[in-house]
């Protein structure tokens, strides 16, 4: 049986040939939305903000889906590197030094200068005070930099936060600040007992495999973060906009800003755009999760304020480095 179509004469299988192309280009292009990382963050924001039920419940995640994007982060990091000691210094100093001197120092200065809320100052000081993103090592990745770079510089940071951490909170808080055990427990689930599953991984040889999911399972992994973080601090970003002003303020500041300046100071310094890659995100990612989680264990949920609109300016800012493609190739006067 034939069908004219236009000035075509078509079979009942072309006809079926085509219906089915049809859905397979449909098929696909739904699948490629569901791993894009851009939408899966804007989806999270929204669906936090719209309808934040759920958040109680994914709250339990949170850990576990943190510890498998450590664990999957890493796995296509050669076993060697961890060979030879002396070159893992440079990276380790570089994480401490962007982390708590840079991005600590930049947020420290702006609360001085324009919170007046005890409780708000309080929650800047923890933010100041915990080491670095552990989605700076995953974000790497997505953003084509230097991954063994930022591993080092992240577990560098997280070992210097065992001791930089109670001192910050004591001298700026008081002694009753933080136990450091809390701390150590955080860095063995979130980082070392990740880093040692992805060797194992590694050694059995399942990492090629895993090289192909890894991608997808990490941005719904983010997916869960982002949610439940926004969920459950719905409320804050819906009462008071005007009390909010000068704590979107520092967290833009905090990533935009002094990641723009980090930026130009790398190029200036010739640094390689991957390795300058990892020294923005060391410099402009904090860990937001544990600084709130600190405010309203310690504190009180007005402390856990910057933590939680930052983790909101954080998504933001990934979304548009990744919309800019990697801004640390772009040219700045007086760079060549």
């Amino acid at each position: 049986m034939r069908i004219v179509h236009g000035l075509q004469v078509l079979t009942l299988q072309d006809l079926d040939h085509r219906m089915r192309t049809r859905k397979s280009l449909d098929t696909n292009r739904i699948a490629t939305l569901l791993r894009d990382r851009n939408f899966i963050m804007i989806s999270a924001l929204v669906l936090g903000l719209v309808w934040p039920k759920a958040a109680r419940w994914t709250e339990a995640l949170i850990l576990p889906a943190l510890a498998l994007v450590m664990t999957l982060s890493p796995v296509g990091i050669s076993g060697g590197l961890f060979h030879d000691p002396r070159t893992l210094v440079g990276p380790a100093l570089a994480g401490i030094a962007m982390n708590y001197l840079c991005l600590g120092g930049f947020l420290l200065g702006l609360n001085m200068l324009l919170i007046h809320d005890e409780a708000v100052w309080e929650g800047f000081v923890l933010l100041a005070a915990v080491p670095p993103a552990v989605a700076v090592v995953p974000f790497t990745l997505f953003l084509n930099g230097n991954n063994t770079f930022s591993l080092v510089g992240t577990l560098g940071a997280y070992l210097a936060a065992l001791i930089i951490t109670p001192l910050m909170g004591i001298g700026f808080l008081g002694s009753s600040f933080i136990n450091p055990v809390k701390l150590l427990i955080i860095m063995v689930e979130l980082i070392l007992v990740p880093l040692i599953l992805s060797r194992i991984l590694v050694w059995i040889r399942l990492a090629p495999r895993l090289e192909r999911i890894k991608g997808t399972v990490t941005n719904w992994s983010f997916f869960i973060l982002t949610y439940t973080i926004v969920g459950l601090n719905r409320d804050v970003f819906l009462r008071e906009p005007l009390f909010l002003m000068p704590i979107a303020f520092i967290a833009v500041g905090s990533t935009f800003l002094l990641g723009w300046g980090i930026e130009i100071a790398g190029r200036l310094c010739r640094v390689d755009s991957k390795t300058l890659t990892s020294l923005v995100l060391l410099g402009t990612l904090k860990n937001y999760g544990l600084a709130g989680g600190l405010a309203l264990a310690l504190f009180s949920e007005r402390t856990a304020v910057p933590a939680t609109v930052s983790t909101v300016f954080m998504i933001v800012y990934m979304i548009w480095l990744e919309f800019n493609k990697r801004p640390v190739d772009r040219k700045f006067p007086g760079c060549k």
